[in-house]
């Protein structure tokens, strides 16, 4: 079988060949992809890809949710803390 680069360890394909599986395992699994994805990948269209792959199929799948909460998720501009958050000195 040929190396998909946007899932390369399986893990969303697997996923979905997991009977019983619920969301919390689902959640997890996505955070392991999302974590592999190559450096530069654009996430967003990534998601986008493994929804139009399974959610066809599969659209009550927990992952199908998992993917579909994703591209919500990172959409949602956030405050960023810490160090970043406060302004520079002159």
């Amino acid at each position: 079988m040929q190396r998909d680069p946007l899932d390369p360890k399986r893990l969303i394909r697997e996923a979905y060949r997991i009977e019983g599986i619920v969301i919390a395992e689902c959640r997890s699994i996505f955070l392991d992809w999302a974590l592999s994805l190559p450096d530069g990948q654009d996430t967003q269209a990534a998601i986008g890809v493994m929804i139009a792959r399974y959610a066809p199929d599969n659209p009550e799948h927990p992952m199908t949710e998992v993917l579909r909460d994703g591209t919500r998720a990172i959409s949602v501009p956030r405050r960023r803390g810490g160090w970043r958050s406060r302004p520079r000195e002159s």
